[in-house]
């Protein structure tokens, strides 16, 4: 593991909202704060459509410790307390003279609790009156307004509360500077309503952890969602630009033709050729977090471009250092080969019918061979022994031709660099689009998608992405692959001979796009946690998984194995 952070290492002053996550979850606080990862879901998106107007600053809030005249009425005051080591940003300071109030915004209705109000929130605004006590001011209570309710529940900011709020503030200092991610709450009705669920995986790591813990875990429940309602939106006709309007993308064709995407519903922009776009198109995508994907005309992912980064430091440290030991490195390989193999078996056991059993027993035995692999070059001499045997039956899932009529697809082995024949051509750009996948994915999580364990780093190509789509290769890239040829979504009259290499014409293009992007909403079974996502999702699982298993939370990284 890399260097936990020392107490040097962290803010000076801890936020007063991070003590509210801290004693709702202290792993939500830790994700948050120290990792600074954060996803957005429909409370939070509401808090912030309900807290416009006191996120305005407005009136005056005079230096404490000076009598003022009239009522004091400040929106949206930053205040720090250096001694106290907490800083806020205040939704409403009311009061009269030098004693104040804080107003907590908050959505919904007040608790029914004999406080009418959760601890978190009470600690939050107890935070905020420390400071303004450190600034001069005098403060015996706060207000939590409930806008749904329109309400308003006094707060006593009695020696109880401050005993607490400071205990807290001191756990929180504690927890950060030990670089250790507190664990998951375990079965929690906490969790579902979490917009940091799908981050934090808790059921899932509890499941993985059971059999370290007393009490082993039960069946983890779906708490992301089955499938992310964004879509891609992929743009290859020639000469097209693409603009920015509102809160629209506008894509407008040599011809004239325009098509309007809302950005709000926008997962990703992939350009192929020589595609244009705007310099206030690529601010706005990068100002929303969406990622820009380039493409060679022939479908070749030549990179990405993105907002600022992400700011888990944290998982890239743990990351670097995992990648400098060629032990770790070599049993996550082990991981992501053995997965490839027996995922590469089951679809020719599924989809081949005349393959040749002493090839389905040879790469179960392969499988064996590889988890025990004591070098990377043993271990990336059996992969190739797999993949050619693989490739070798690859054919016999394709339909015979007189099963599809005008449809000849011939396919003798796998070939690159350029592929020399359609199927060849349209494993690649499948290959390439999974990797672009990835790459987004993993830069989502806070990854280096660079910087591998089992493809070595090498200019521009993302290894670590190549890494995890190793066993998603047979289930998403090879499955797209099969099902636009045997059901003549791609034909050869679709393709262009660019010299010895195929391509595919924009019109087959579009309708392999579809077919693969149907493929990753499609829902799957997961098969450790059992519950259904769709492949996208599964992407992100995945990586996270990663995560955890870099940070020691999991003994080991679960390789995803169709059953």
């Amino acid at each position: 593991m890399s260097p936990a952070p020392t107490p040097a290492d962290l803010p000076d002053l801890v936020p007063a909202r991070m003590l509210n996550e801290f004693a709702y979850c202290p792993r939500l606080a830790y994700i948050e704060w120290v990792q600074q990862d954060f996803v957005d879901s429909v409370d939070t998106v509401e808090g912030r459509f309900q807290h416009r107007r006191v996120d305005q600053p407005g009136g005056e809030l005079p230096d404490g410790g000076q009598t003022t005249e009239g009522r004091i009425h400040a929106r949206s005051v930053e205040l720090s307390a250096p001694a106290a080591g907490l800083i806020a940003r205040i939704d409403l300071v009311e009061g009269e003279g030098t004693r104040v109030t804080p107003v907590d915004y908050k959505h919904g209705a007040p608790p029914d609790t004999k406080e009418r109000a959760w601890e978190p929130e009470r600690v939050q605004l107890c935070a905020q009156a420390l400071i303004l006590e450190e600034n001069g001011f005098e403060c015996q209570e706060g207000v939590l307004y409930f806008v749904g309710a329109k309400e308003r529940v006094p707060v006593p900011v009695d020696e109880a509360l401050r005993a607490r709020t400071r205990a807290l503030l001191a756990d929180l200092r504690r927890v950060a500077a030990a670089g250790e991610l507190p664990p998951p709450l375990r079965d929690s009705p906490k969790c579902p309503r979490c917009s940091l669920v799908g981050v934090c995986l808790p059921d899932e790591i509890n499941l993985l952890r059971g059999a370290d813990d007393e009490a082993p875990a039960g069946e983890p429940r779906r708490l992301l969602p089955a499938r992310d309602d964004d879509l891609p939106l992929y743009v290859q006709a020639a000469g097209a630009r693409v603009g920015k309007r509102g809160e629209e993308l506008v894509v407008e064709e040599r011809d004239g033709t325009k098509h309007e995407v809302r950005l709000g519903q926008t997962s990703q922009v992939a350009l192929f050729g020589g595609v244009q776009i705007t310099t206030q198109a690529v601010q706005e995508l990068c100002g929303r977090g969406i990622p820009l994907a380039f493409f060679s005309h022939g479908g070749w992912f030549y990179g990405l471009t993105w907002g600022m980064t992400h700011k888990n430091v944290e998982l890239r440290r743990l990351q670097f250092a995992a990648a400098g030991d060629d032990g770790r490195s070599l049993a996550l390989a082990r991981r992501f080969v053995a997965a490839k193999v027996r995922n590469c078996r089951t679809l020719l056991r599924r989809n081949a019918e005349a393959v040749d059993d002493r090839d389905l027993d040879r790469l179960k035995e392969l499988v064996a061979d590889v988890e025990g692999a004591t070098s990377a070059a043993t271990l990336l001499g059996l992969e190739g022994t797999a993949a050619r045997i693989y490739f070798s039956s690859f054919g016999q899932m394709l339909r015979p031709p007189a099963e599809r009529p005008g449809l000849d697809f011939d396919f003798s082995g796998r070939n690159r660099r350029p592929p020399r024949d359609p199927v060849n051509a349209l494993l690649s750009f499948a290959y390439a689009l999974l990797t672009k996948d990835f790459t987004v994915t993993l830069l989502a999580v806070g990854f280096d998608p660079f910087l591998g364990f089992y493809h070595r780093p090498r200019y521009g190509r993302p290894a670590l992405a190549l890494d995890l789509m190793e066993e998603f290769r047979p289930l998403i890239a090879d499955s797209v692959v099969l099902s636009a040829v045997n059901t003549g979504v791609v034909k050869p009259a679709d393709f262009v001979r660019r010299g010895a290499a195929p391509a595919l014409a924009p019109a087959g293009r579009t309708r392999f796009l579809e077919a693969y992007e149907r493929r990753m909403d499609e829902l799957v079974t997961h098969p450790v946690f059992g519950y259904r996502v769709s492949y996208r999702r599964v992407l992100e699982v995945q990586a996270r998984l990663l995560g955890r298993f870099l940070a020691g939370e999991i003994d080991e990284y679960p390789g995803f194995c169709t059953r």
